[in-house]
């Protein structure tokens, strides 16, 4: 067996979430782009509705770490979505004379709603992604040290094999062991890095750094 640890690169390939994060950044979701197309065909004032129902704050603290105010968004009972929209000037401008037909109050109405629930999820998918990156981190640290440990040991059995210290069968054993934590040391890298893509779509693909 080769007994460096030739698997995936640690390189971090998000170093922009090394610094706080704002919620801006989600603006640019397809979906929520999508959401606000909707709303300016129903006439609204998509400045006026990003203010009542898009919270601006820190997604990440330093380190990328999830911010306290994400994690506020999501603190009632079951993880429900605790953001009150704040509506201090009308979404809606006077438009076309159908504005006042009661089918295109409901089309309002439905916009509103998909709009609100749009950003909702988009937070959620935030949230729920640095989460899943910060326990790949931590488990990842643990496999790597696993994996450092039997190597060390494999080293180890090999010269004892050499000297005439071991059988053959220690030696088999500390090469299962070096496989089995190679093996799993790169699962959870492809793991943590299928999650770091995953992060990457979910913040509407990238930020300004």
């Amino acid at each position: 067996l080769p007994e460096a640890p030739a698997t995936l690169s640690d390189r971090d390939p998000f170093p922009g979430l090394k610094a706080p994060l704002s919620s801006q950044v989600l603006l640019q979701r397809p979906d929520i782009l999508a959401a606000e197309h909707e709303l300016k065909g129903a006439n609204a004032s998509i400045g006026a509705a990003r203010a009542a129902f898009f919270p601006s704050i820190g997604l990440t603290v330093s380190g990328g770490v999830t911010s306290g105010e994400l994690s506020d968004l999501f603190a009632g009972s079951a993880g429900t979505w605790l953001f009150s929209p704040s509506i201090t000037v009308p979404i809606f401008t006077a438009g076309r004379l159908e504005a006042q037909l009661d089918v295109a109050e409901i089309r309002k109405e439905i916009s509103v709603a998909k709009y609100e629930k749009t950003i909702q999820n988009a937070f959620r998918e935030v949230a729920d992604a640095l989460i899943a990156l910060g326990t790949y981190s931590e488990q990842l640290t643990a496999q790597k040290a696993n994996l450092q440990a039997n190597l060390d040991y494999y080293a180890t059995a090999k010269d004892r094999y050499r000297e005439g210290l071991d059988s053959s069968l220690t030696l088999l054993d500390a090469q299962r062991s070096l496989f089995d934590a190679r093996r799993a040391y790169v699962s959870l890298r492809l793991a943590q890095q299928v999650n770091q893509v995953n992060l990457y779509k979910v913040l509407g693909g990238g930020w300004q750094e």
